[in-house]
């Protein structure tokens, strides 16, 4: 139970601290007041707070908001490795500079809605200035009743973020695509643009992922590249035994693909835990024995300028650079050239390019077109 303690001051003039013991038995001041009435009020608001769960601990609302992220939030929040080097850039270049030296309970929402501005005028991107104050949102909902009262982030605005429209590949540019890549890569991308994996997903492909009897491929594995220091064990590819949606998913394949796996799969004498897609002269070996550095065709250093590249957003504009312009990939050597398919059919290419397009532009079935709202005709 709280009480009140008298305090005579230097001039003789006798003032009343607040005590009261909080949910781990520390006793902690509800502040200092120039009669006794007051204190006692103090700390029974105190009191009354701490058992409806709403008090903390208050010096904590007074560390600075440099302090509380880099030594308490980003090591203790829950995330990806992938989501936690970005948070961190993020953080250095956008967010630390402006709200690091002020402290937690001193940010207020005119703050956030002024940092915004101040983004905006320095050519800020729609994009990454929502993306910055989602982080700060998290940092503040994490803080939320333990560091701080007040949730400053909450309905600020930030700028809207246009969509733009994708560009689709046709049948034709795939094509060209198709015979510009070298004889290694082609099995690649058309597995690729058959299935939709996103790069991380594709290049850890196993043989041991694909049901030859049904052709079903099952997606259980992701890999993504990071910095070393913001890997668990210090490498710089960190393979999840989950995709990006924390869950398990099959799809199902066109025979013709299937077949050309597992000849490929039985050319090269692969087993069932080596990777379909290893960078050429590459050691291929289990995820089981290494953990963090699998060579793999779209992650590997000699494959960045190529037309497979290592970022999984890199990947795809260089993809489509290559489609636009119809010249071969610059991370090939110019003595090799073009070498055009001998053994592949170009009807069944196109064929599965032409399913896949279609399934892209079709519309779920589970969503209905939109209603349009007959308008009444005026008397």
């Amino acid at each position: 139970m709280g009480f009140t303690r008298p305090r005579p001051g230097r001039e003789g003039v006798t003032r009343y601290q607040a005590l009261y013991d909080d949910v781990k038995g520390h006793r902690r001041s509800a502040g200092t007041f120039a009669n006794e009435k007051a204190a006692d009020k103090a700390w029974q608001r105190a009191e009354t707070r701490m058992a409806e769960g709403r008090m903390g601990n208050p010096s904590r609302g007074r560390q600075r908001f440099r302090t509380y992220v880099e030594e308490e939030w980003l090591p203790n929040h829950q995330m990806e490795a992938w989501t936690r080097e970005n948070y961190s850039y993020y953080l250095d270049r956008h967010i630390l500079p402006w709200f690091g030296s002020m402290r937690m309970i001193e940010v207020m929402p005119a703050d956030v809605r002024e940092w915004i501005t101040h983004l905006q005028t320095e050519n800020v991107s729609a994009h990454v200035i929502r993306y910055c104050k989602t982080i700060l949102g998290a940092i503040f909902t994490a803080a939320l009743n333990d560091v701080v009262h007040l949730h400053p982030v909450r309905g600020a605005k930030s700028p809207p973020v246009a969509k733009k429209p994708r560009a689709i590949v046709t049948p034709e540019q795939f094509e060209k695509l198709y015979l510009a890549l070298p004889p290694d890569m082609k099995l690649l991308a058309e597995t690729d643009i058959e299935s939709g994996l996103r790069w991380g997903e594709l290049t850890e492909l196993r043989p041991r992922d694909v049901d030859f009897g049904t052709g079903v491929l099952t997606v259980s594995r992701v890999v993504v590249e990071l910095s070393p220091r913001f890997h668990p064990e210090g490498g710089r590819f960190l393979i999840k035994d989950y995709p990006k949606d924390q869950e398990h998913r099959r799809l199902k394949l066109s025979a013709q693909i299937v077949a050309k796996i597992e000849a490929d799969i039985r050319e090269r004498g692969l087993g069932e835990d080596d990777l379909l897609f290893a960078m050429p002269g590459a050691l291929s070996r289990p995820a089981s024995a290494l953990p963090g550095t699998p060579m793999t065709a779209s992650m590997s250093a000699g494959a960045r300028p190529g037309a497979v590249c290592a970022s999984r957003h890199a990947g795809r504009r260089c993809l489509l650079k290559l489609i636009q312009s119809g010249r071969p990939s610059t991370g090939r050597s110019a003595s090799t050239g073009i070498v055009a398919p001998a053994v592949v059919d170009q009807a069944q290419v196109r064929a599965g390019a032409e399913r896949a397009i279609v399934r892209y532009q079709e519309p779920p079935a589970r969503f209905s077109a939109p209603r349009t709202r007959k308008k009444a005709a005026h008397p």
